[in-house]
Order: structure tokens, then sequence, then C-alpha cells
């Protein structure tokens, strides 16, 4: 029998901890109904709580923040960003099947308010 922080420390990686879990023949039964992403949420919160980090960052570090400045984050940090990045696009992109698909959509944006120094024609 594998201790949880053994297992913790042992899958450093929540996908990788994720998809051993699912698919060790012992806990079959238990989690079929329960998708690898939820396990993946489930494993980061665990392995943050047993590494001392509160309940708050740990769910912080779930959600995607505008302002957040994705260049100070660790490798992994990054690629869970990343990847919950393309769940939202893939959640919202719309499909040649989607009955609400249209083609060629063109939009009208409202002016800009304010101005942006970078998008301005500089000559040299």
């Amino acid at each position: 029998m594998i201790t949880v922080l053994q297992y913790t420390q042992t899958c450093a990686d929540c996908s990788k901890a994720a998809e051993r879990l699912k698919s060790n023949a012992r806990h079959t039964a238990y989690l079929q109904g329960v998708s690898l992403h939820q396990l993946e949420r489930l494993h980061l919160l665990l392995r943050d709580f047993l590494l001392g980090k509160s309940l708050e960052h740990s769910l912080a570090s779930l959600c995607l923040d505008p302002d957040e400045d994705l260049n100070k984050l660790s490798d992994q940090e990054l690629s869970r960003k990343k990847a919950l990045m393309e769940q939202l696009f893939e959640q919202n992109r719309k499909k040649k099947d989607d009955p609400d698909f249209v083609y060629d959509l063109q939009v009208d944006f409202p002016e800009q308010l304010e101005s942006c120094g970078w998008d301005e024609d500089e000559e040299f």
C-alpha cells in the first residue's frame, strides 16, 4: 500500500499522477465516473496542501488572471496555465458543425478610448 505522501512525492506531475491513479486496477471501479481533469485538480490541491500552501493559493493557480505576468512562472505552472487557456479556447471555439457557426463573421468594434503607444506608426 502506498501512502498519499509517497504517491505525491513520486508523481510530481499532476497529469501523470492522475493517469496513474485512474489506470490502477484497484481504483477503476471507484473512479470510472471521475474525469481525468478532476483527478488532476484534486492531485494538485493535495500536493500543494502537503507542501504547506494555502487552499486559496492552490485554487488561484487553477484560474486564469489576465493581469498575471506569465514570464515569472515556473515551467510547470506555465504549462498548467497554457493547458487552462487551451481548454478555454476549445470551449469557446465555433466549429463548422455548430448550429450558430457563421462563415467569415465580421464584427465592428467600438472606437478605442485611449491611445496605445505601441501601435502607432513611427518613422525613423
